[in-house]
């Protein structure tokens, strides 16, 4: 059973996003579907601080032992910091794609394109 917090967004990319109303500033993930549908991640590849984003086009690489996925950024914005624990570490993504396997930081430029991502119940139909 693929695990869905109630308090997150998501995107139809089957990214997570958490945001921090009072900073500006969403922090993003893979969800647990993500994960269990790429298997063994072996390697992340992120944009760096500083670096521009645009809701809903590739940001990332998520290589796993079957397959290469691209992060899809949810929001627009710019990256504010990514996770430096998955440099070494990419199979957070597997053992904790919510806590420790966030993977970046983005202070949004837009906070109105929060509307166009799912809460939970539409994203756990989304998968099936």
């Amino acid at each position: 059973m693929t695990h869905v917090p109630d308090e997150l967004r998501y995107s139809k990319d089957h990214e997570w996003v958490s945001f921090d109303e009072e900073s500006g500033v969403a922090t993003v993930g893979i969800t647990d579907y993500a994960q269990g549908e790429l298997g063994d991640v072996v390697f992340v590849e992120l944009p760096g601080e500083g670096a521009p984003v645009t809701a809903h086009s590739p940001c990332g690489t998520i290589e796993a032992v079957k397959a290469v996925a691209e992060l899809f950024a949810p929001l627009s914005g710019e990256v504010v910091e990514a996770n430096p624990l998955l440099e070494d570490h990419p199979e957070l993504l597997n053992s904790d794609p919510y806590g420790e396997g966030w993977m970046i930081k983005i202070r949004t430029s837009d906070p109105a394109e929060l509307e166009d991502l799912m809460d939970s119940a539409a994203y756990s139909e989304h998968i099936g």
